[in-house]
């Protein structure tokens, strides 16, 4: 690796990895903010801010914007999550400043036009319908709100249609104001990219970001609960889950480790029990998301109505066995599988980019590649499990979506659990 960082006096940071060999370049703006940081009353303000940060500058249309990268042959593009919003383009090596150009015009001089923001705003309205009409995904919002209830981080990113037909012009410009300010902000690159030439043009380009500090968030509370929602489906959506681990907490890997030993992947105990020795589901896989101060760990499946009960017995049987008796097979591929994970991010720009920058946020600094498989390395059995255990402790997390008259709910799932 070839990481540079750059501090600029308003706190805007620029960090860059150049990759030998690359003759494309990944740029972004990764900036500190997302659906955490909005109030009730805001709910969808940061997703909606993304989408009009593409319809229209004081120097180019909405046309222009897309034009101007794709007649370079490249690409824009954005996403909004709980904790950050990203903006990025990939472009040749020659047409960097031209991509941070974009990027700063998008995030500096959008005009949010009254006219683009309705139409917008029945865009994601459409976004929102689609989302209640595709259950895995919709059940992953339930879940979210039942760990994390009447709080920010376990709104819906996207917001509800009253909220969202609520906005004007000011609440989207005192949003950006207040959360967009140049500490919160990183800029990335990775691939073909010269950092003093990504620094340079980033002083001169984004010189207009606010100096303000960024926004305090509110501390996550994980409280844990039940969403269960009946719905007529083909199948029952399926989330079970309990309190994971931060970023920077110390047991961090070894949550996440202990994720990948017994659900990621076909291998994996979970799989080999529900899908391959019952077949009581197409697939089951199990997940650590970690936030800036909390995470979540837990699975999902999707089965049958008539299933249900029998999926989650099945599924907490193997979470609590491998809490005290993780084989030592299952512990080898889950290391193997999550540094093909960190690895993989390393060979390409775009992966990198936001690797690097997300570091930079929670860490203020780039871990090196040596430093993330020594981490991993370092971690024992007895490590994992102990990290496994401590989860499985905290307070159940149940999200169902369709036949759910006899599903379990959290207190039945807590007994369960209660031996761990």
């Amino acid at each position: 690796m070839a990481v540079e960082i750059s501090e600029l006096p308003s706190g805007l940071r620029i960090v860059t990895d150049s990759m030998p060999g690359l003759e494309t370049a990944s740029l972004g703006v990764f900036v500190a903010a997302g659906s955490r940081n909005e109030d009730a009353s805001e709910q969808g303000l940061s997703h909606l801010l993304e989408h009009m940060a593409f319809k229209g500058t004081r120097r180019r249309d909405a046309r222009a914007i897309a034009e101007d990268i794709e007649s370079a042959g490249g690409d824009l593009n954005a996403a909004t999550g709980v904790e950050s919003t990203s903006y990025y383009a990939r472009v040749l090596r020659e047409d960097c400043e031209l991509a941070l150009d974009v990027l700063a015009d998008i995030l500096t001089a959008s005009l949010f036009d009254p006219a683009e923001l309705e139409r917008e705003k029945d865009v994601i309205l459409q976004e929102i319908a689609a989302l209640q009409d595709t259950p895995d995904d919709f059940v992953i919002d339930l879940f979210n709100a039942a760990a994390f209830p009447d709080q920010p981080v376990g709104r819906a990113i996207l917001g509800t249609p009253e909220r969202v037909r609520g906005f004007d012009r000011d609440a989207i410009e005192l949003y950006l104001q207040r959360h967009y300010g140049a500490r919160a902000c990183v800029i990335a690159g990775a691939g073909a990219v010269d950092h003093a030439q990504i620094r340079d043009a980033s002083e001169r380009l984004f010189a207009s970001l606010p100096v303000a500090p960024p926004v305090a968030l509110e501390p996550a509370r994980y409280a844990g609960g039940e969403k269960l929602v009946a719905k007529k489906l083909e199948q029952t959506q399926v989330v079970i889950g309990f309190e994971g681990r931060a970023y920077a907490d110390p047991q961090n890997y070894a949550a996440h480790l202990f994720a990948n030993a017994i659900g990621g992947g076909m291998a994996s105990p979970l799989f080999q029990e529900v899908r391959e020795k019952r077949g009581l589901a197409y697939s089951i896989s199990s997940f650590h998301w970690p936030f800036f101060d909390t995470g979540l760990f837990g699975f999902e499946a999707a089965t049958s109505g008539r299933s249900v009960r029998e999926l989650v017995e099945v599924s907490l049987s193997c979470l609590a066995g491998a809490a005290h008796s993780l084989g030592e097979a299952d512990l080898v591929r889950a290391k193997a599988q999550t540094k093909v994970g960190l690895l993989t991010a390393l060979e390409s720009s775009s992966a990198r980019a936001e690797q690097i920058a997300r570091q930079i946020t929670i860490f203020g600094r780039v871990l090196t590649r040596a430093e993330m498989i020594e981490k991993i390395d370092a971690l024992g059995l007895s490590d994992v499990q102990a990290a496994g255990a401590a989860m499985l402790r905290t307070a159940p997390t149940v999200a169902i979506l369709g036949a759910v008259r006899k599903a379990p709910g959290a207190a039945e799932v807590a007994a369960l659990l209660g031996g761990v």
